[in-house]
């Protein structure tokens, strides 16, 4: 199960070292869980209905949004990525933003032009949704804003004596950052089926992989019938999936009011391993009370500039 922090504890400034190493450490899932973060639960509330009411949006208004420049990596994203049977993913839209962003920079034109992925403008459907923007931008500043809490308490934890090296996170350059990522996932859009093959594979919602930041930030799932009310989970098997350190695949069941935390691979690169990616997928809801229902979640990729050098400690 996630180990769970208090966010008052988090923010106090004393060391966890503890409960970042049972989370996070050689025999940890590799994630954790914040709770009672002011805001959090009235932000999400907020945020995942409107990523549904998106996804329900006619088509043509949808495509407004899609952005072919930034490879689909900003805006609105339907049918752009493969299953791993290699068909189209219709079954599921993503919707990304970055939340700390503001109005491009000019001198950032380069940047543009060169990572498009990551420093094209945002897209906001202000006419159709005028309140999708403020609760993506609010709810993602939040999790950065936790994340970077979080990384603070990392770095100590890796540079530790009686550490024969100076390893550190690079935890520093995390909130100036400017190529943070939110996404927010709506699996099961439009009225979309899922092909019957590939709802036997576990990991059919999204395959197993490790994220590229440093950290990930992520909401539990809000489950909405097709008239946009919230519902139980239809299938208590189905969710996020961890790969522990044994090898052992294990449900991390996201309470409602945490924000969950895992580690990507800048931090696995920048921490000298002693913290390691997590290797993670998505196993879709089945059986007939899944009919109709989507999954709408929200994460957000903390990661380093792109300049950023991908070394280890020195001496590691």
């Amino acid at each position: 199960s996630l180990v769970v922090l208090d966010y008052n504890d988090l923010a106090s400034g004393n060391h966890l070292h503890a409960q970042i190493e049972e989370a996070l450490g050689p025999n940890g899932l590799g994630a954790l869980a914040v709770r009672n973060v002011p805001g959090y639960v009235a932000r999400r509330r907020l945020l995942l209905p409107q990523a549904h009411a998106f996804a329900n949006l006619p088509e043509d208004v949808r495509r407004r949004y899609e952005d072919q420049e930034s490879h689909y990596s900003v805006g609105w994203s339907h049918g752009k990525e493969s299953l791993s049977s290699g068909q189209p993913d219709t079954y599921k839209g993503s919707y990304y933003a970055n939340p700390l962003a503001a109005t491009p920079l000019s001198e950032e034109a380069e940047l543009r032009r060169r990572h498009p992925g990551y420093y094209r403008p945002n897209l906001w459907p202000r006419q159709e949704l005028p309140v999708f923007e403020v609760a993506l931008k609010d709810l993602g500043r939040l999790i950065v804003a936790v994340g970077c809490l979080l990384m603070d308490h990392c770095d100590r934890w890796v540079g530790r004596p009686p550490s024969p090296h100076h390893r550190h996170t690079r935890a520093l350059e995390l909130p100036s950052a400017t190529c943070h990522r939110g996404w927010a996932l709506l699996a099961g859009t439009a009225g979309a089926q899922q092909p019957p093959q590939q709802q036997e594979n576990e990991d059919s919602w999204c395959g197993l992989h490790t994220d590229h930041g440093s950290l990930t930030g992520l909401t539990s799932a809000m489950y909405l019938d097709a008239s946009g009310h919230e519902v139980p989970n239809p299938d208590p098997a189905a969710g996020l999936y961890i790969r522990d350190r044994s090898g052992h695949m294990v449900r991390a069941g996201i309470p409602a009011d945490c924000i969950a935390f895992q580690v990507g691979e800048a931090l696995q690169i920048h921490s000298g391993g002693l913290l390691q990616a997590t290797p993670h997928f998505v196993r879709s809801a089945r059986g007939v009370a899944a009919a109709g229902v989507s999954r709408n979640t929200f994460a957000v990729f903390m990661q380093p500039n792109v300049d950023e050098r991908m070394d280890c400690p020195p001496g590691v």
